[in-house]
């Protein structure tokens, strides 16, 4: 009988073994992580002295991890004040979406404290110029590279001495010491650990632009996340001038925050107060529409949900929606059908956000449910009133977070009436100039939107018991 063969092949990940080599281990799913198991291995010797020996923590100076302001208000937001010296910022997002446009915009006003060095792996020095030029972001301290080598990138850096330096992207930087093309696994764990110990070592700060996947997930190894101190996402609907910077790691501040900037021809410009993007035309009340206040990270951002509902030509009725989740939308259809009798079970729904917003967190399910009510009856809602109030499959509205936070940002707006779970407003008080009805389940907040407009048509809803 043969003997059976020992494996000679391990995951670093893992730990999961093979007796031949492969690209891809099976287990974990790693990339270039199998490497041949060698012969003995030896135990790391303690170094001979110490350069940077350890202090006690009351001598470490904490003003080193100041935050310092880059110019630009909703990155600062996200960042948590501003740059830290020697931090290394991770910035991905789809392409076209404004990496580029906001990271050399950071970099012609952070040199206007020093000196900055813009590389560019994609594009050519020519083609950043233009953009600046364009932008308004020409700078005597902007310096321009245009390097794929990274040997020659960290000559630059010691050349210059930057007090910021922009990678656009690491995934397009290679170094001649290891093999394999720009941007697998093994070339992007060498950029970013080179990038990183230089910007550890002369407290440079570093904006990496970062590649994603086609599901949305950041390209390159897990360890890449790991090893940079910030990460940032970049969201927005391409066909909208609306993005999103979102906070996905930080080391230096929180995570809940969210800047929005404005995408347009002359540059990107960070909006202070950007909920009136959401809302139409607040005049006059139609039939369909329901507004509701979200939470981006700490900020609330009163949005609007419109719906429509006709009679279905098909055997299966439609179900579409923009900018809310398609299942959440066909849960609160269901219950609307069971719970508040209204006869949507065969009809055709249409549900979507107005100005390319996306709502993800279930305090939108009130303001949906009342929309498509509206939708059925042809009963407008109030343009003064919002809803807000996650939605059980019994029917119950549940309380949101935050209430308090919302509802004063409404009031600033000019929103009158609130519908609100019931005991959300137990430890504070509604803002000043707005009434706070509380409901306990969808039948009560269909009477109350009721109660406050006239039938223009006789209403097909039955408010449950």
């Amino acid at each position: 009988m043969a003997s059976p063969k020992t494996p000679g092949y391990r995951c670093t990940e893992c730990g999961w073994t093979t007796v031949k080599w492969v690209g891809r281990c099976t287990e974990c799913q790693s990339w270039g992580t199998v490497e041949e198991i060698g012969g003995a291995t030896t135990r790391t010797a303690a170094a001979a002295s110490l350069s940077r020996p350890a202090r006690p923590i009351r001598e470490v100076d904490a003003e080193q991890a100041a935050h310092r302001s880059t110019g630009v208000g909703e990155f600062d937001r996200v960042l948590g004040g501003g740059l830290v010296p020697g931090s290394v910022v991770l910035v991905a997002g789809e392409p076209g979406i404004g990496k580029s446009t906001l990271l050399l915009d950071v970099a012609a006003r952070v040199g206007a404290q020093g000196d900055t060095l813009y590389v560019s792996g994609e594009e050519s020095a020519a083609q950043v110029r233009a953009r600046a030029e364009r932008i308004g972001a020409v700078s005597d301290h902007l310096y321009l590279a245009a390097e794929t080598d990274l040997a020659t990138v960290l000559a630059q850096i010691d050349q210059v001495r930057p007090r910021l330096l922009v990678l656009d992207s690491v995934q397009t930087i290679a170094s001649a010491q290891i093999d394999g093309a720009a941007g697998n696994v093994a070339q992007v764990r060498e950029v970013a650990g080179s990038i990183i110990q230089r910007a550890k070592s002369t407290g440079t700060a570093v904006l990496l632009v970062g590649h994603v996947t086609k599901d949305g997930s950041i390209a390159g190894p897990r360890v890449l996340e790991h090893l940079v101190d910030v990460v940032v996402q970049f969201d927005g609907d391409r066909h909208s001038r609306l993005r999103l910077v979102r906070a996905v790691k930080n080391r230096y501040g929180p995570t809940d925050e969210v800047g929005c900037f404005d995408l347009a021809d002359g540059g990107i410009t960070g909006l202070p107060d950007p909920s009136g993007l959401f809302l139409s035309s607040r005049h006059i009340s139609v039939p369909g529409t329901c507004a509701t206040v979200t939470l981006e990270g700490r900020r609330p951002l009163v949005t609007e949900i419109q719906a429509l509902v006709t009679k279905s030509q098909i055997p299966t009725p439609r179900r579409a929606s923009v900018g809310l989740d398609s299942s959440r939308v066909s849960m609160i259809i269901a219950v609307l059908d069971k719970r508040a009798g209204a006869p949507v079970g065969g009809a055709d729904t249409y549900v979507s956000t107005v100005g390319g917003v996306r709502i993800s967190e279930p305090s939108s399910d009130l303001a949906v449910a009342v929309a498509l009510a509206s939708a059925i009856t042809d009963l407008a809602v109030p343009h003064d009133l919002l809803a807000l109030g996650e939605i059980g499959l019994s029917g119950e509205v549940r309380p949101a977070v935050g209430v308090a936070r919302r509802l004063t940002e409404a009031a600033r707006l000019g929103f009158r009436t609130a519908l609100v779970p019931k005991g959300a407003l137990a430890d504070a008080s509604p803002p000043a100039g707005m009434q706070v009805v509380e409901v306990v389940d969808v039948g009560a907040a269909l009477q109350e939107v009721t109660r406050r407009q006239p039938r223009t048509t006789p209403s097909t809803i039955t408010a449950s018991a």
